[in-house]
């Protein structure tokens, strides 16, 4: 029997929003650089829009409420101490420029964008102490 995050992951599923479905497409089935993502991915109390556990990479994708929220940043914190890097973006920004959100997507996957930027709303995970 699935658990409840499972369920609400599945319900979410269901009821994607706009940007959710645009990005999904371009996502799916190794679609961008062959890379392998899932969405609705629980990470502990949180259930992450899309991941690339190989890469642990995490997209959410945020609507209007979420400005100045601080429970995004609390939940980027999280996220980030599981050992995933976290990219934001607001739906308008993958509606209206869907080529320039794949691209910054790919540079962080290829690790050409590491460092953490407030301007992109890229959050590295957080390295590993040795």
């Amino acid at each position: 029997m699935p658990n409840s995050s499972t369920q609400f992951a599945r319900a979410l599923r269901r009821n994607e929003t706009d940007a959710e479905k645009v990005l999904w497409r371009e996502l799916r089935n190794r679609n961008l650089n062959g890379f392998k993502f899932t969405r609705q991915y629980p990470i502990g109390p949180f259930i992450a829009d899309f991941a690339c556990r190989e890469k642990t990479l995490v997209i959410e994708l945020d609507g209007a409420q979420h400005a100045d929220n601080m429970r995004d940043m609390e939940r980027t914190r999280y996220i980030n101490s599981a050992g995933f890097s976290v990219i934001r973006f607001w739906n308008e920004e993958v509606l209206r420029e869907r080529e320039d959100t794949l691209e910054t997507i790919v540079a962080i996957l290829e690790e050409r964008l590491t460092d953490l930027c407030e301007i992109t709303r890229f959050y590295p995970r957080k390295p590993e102490i040795q």
